[in-house]
C-alpha cells in the first residue's frame, strides 16, 4: 500500500535500490549529484534519526523546511515524514539556508539546522547564530531507521492535510508521469514538493531535478539521462 509518503518512498527504493532515483543538477554552479535509491534512503534514515534521537521529536510534531527544491531538501522532507512529523509552518524544528533565513520562523522553532545546499554536501563556512549545520550533524546518526510507530494515512503530512489526502498520484497523472518514467523537472517551474518529489515517487518514476536550468542544455540532458518526461 502506498497510502503514506514513507510507504511510497519505500516502494520506490525496493524496485531497484542500485539505480538512480534522484539526480540533481545546478546549472549555475555546475553541480551534479546522483543518488541511488539506497543512497537517498540512507540520508532519509539519518535525518529521521536526527529528528527522533537528536531532537526528541516524533508523531504529532512539525518540521518547518524553508529550502528550495534540492536533493538535501528531499532527504529532509522524507526524513520528517518517515519519523511521523508533519511539514508546515510554526514547526518544532527548522531547516533552512542562510539565504532563506526567516527570523520569525527561527524564533518559533526549537532546534534549528542550516545547510548551504553545497556540492558534495559540504558544510557551511559560517552559520547563522543559534544554528547547527545539517550536513555535519546528520552524518552522526544511524544508517537505518525504525519508527516509533508506523505512519498512517490519517497522520498529518503537509500542514493539517493527512498522508491519505496528499494528491501525489493524481498530480502524477496530470503531469504525464507514469511507472518507469525518467522525469526532468525545472525546479523553478515546479517548486511544490508534491510536483518535484512526491508525484514521481508515487508513480514509480525517477527524478532529474534541475536548478537554474540552462534551456540550451535540455536536449542534451534529455539524451544523456534517458529522460522520458520533461517538466519545464
Amino acid at each position: 500500500m502506498t497510502d503514506t509518503i514513507p510507504a511510497a518512498f519505500a516502494a520506490a527504493v525496493r524496485r531497484d535500490p542500485t539505480v538512480p532515483l534522484l539526480t540533481w543538477y545546478d546549472d549555475a554552479s555546475g553541480d551534479r549529484t546522483e543518488l541511488s535509491g539506497a543512497t537517498l534512503a540512507n540520508w532519509v534514515s539519518k535525518t529521521a534519526n536526527l529528528l527522533v534521537d537528536g531532537a526528541g521529536l516524533g508523531p504529532g510534531d512539525t518540521a518547518t523546511v524553508l529550502l528550495p527544491p534540492h536533493w538535501q531538501t528531499a532527504a529532509i522532507l522524507l526524513g520528517a515524514w518517515s519519523a511521523g512529523l508533519a511539514v508546515g509552518a510554526s514547526g518544532d524544528i527548522l531547516f533552512t539556508s542562510p539565504a532563506g533565513y526567516d527570523e520569525a520562523a527561527a524564533e518559533a522553532a526549537g532546534d534549528r539546522y542550516a545547510t548551504g545546499l553545497l556540492p558534495l554536501a559540504m558544510p557551511l563556512r559560517e552559520l547563522p547564530p543559534g544554528f547547527a549545520d545539517y550536513t555535519v550533524e546528520v552524518r552522526q546518526f544511524g544508517d537505518f531507521f525504525t519508527p516509533v510507530r508506523p505512519v498512517t494515512a490519517a497522520d498529518a503530512a503537509i500542514g493539517d492535510r493527512p498522508h491519505g489526502e496528499i494528491p501525489a498520484a493524481a498530480r502524477a497523472g496530470e503531469l504525464g508521469i507514469t511507472a518507469g518514467s525518467r522525469v526532468l523537472i525545472d525546479a523553478a517551474a515546479h517548486p511544490d514538493p508534491v510536483d518535484w518529489l512526491l508525484a514521481p515517487l508515487y508513480a514509480g518514476a525517477s527524478i532529474v531535478l534541475c536548478a537554474h536550468l540552462d534551456r540550451d542544455a535540455v536536449e542534451k540532458r534529455v539524451a544523456t539521462e534517458k529522460v522520458t518526461v520533461t517538466l519545464t
